[in-house]
């Protein structure tokens, strides 16, 4: 599933995001969403999440596995 639309990511679900320093290159990491950064409802790059992992953070890529 697309990472551009806030309404379908959730806290907890498995994400693909690429984090600031891998945009040149495009380096996708995977991780559990801790916190949605990102206000608006949309966003054309992806929408900015925060990763239980570290606290990464990055914009989402693909939605993996939504938390139920």
């Amino acid at each position: 599933m697309d990472g551009k639309t806030r309404r379908n990511i959730q806290i907890g679900a498995l994400v693909s995001i690429v984090l600031k320093k891998d945009q040149p290159t495009g380096k996708r990491t995977e991780g559990h969403v801790k916190r949605i950064l990102t206000h608006s409802p949309t966003h054309p790059h992806g929408i900015k999440v925060m990763l239980e992992e570290d606290d990464m953070v990055g914009r989402v890529q693909e939605i993996l596995k939504n938390s139920d």
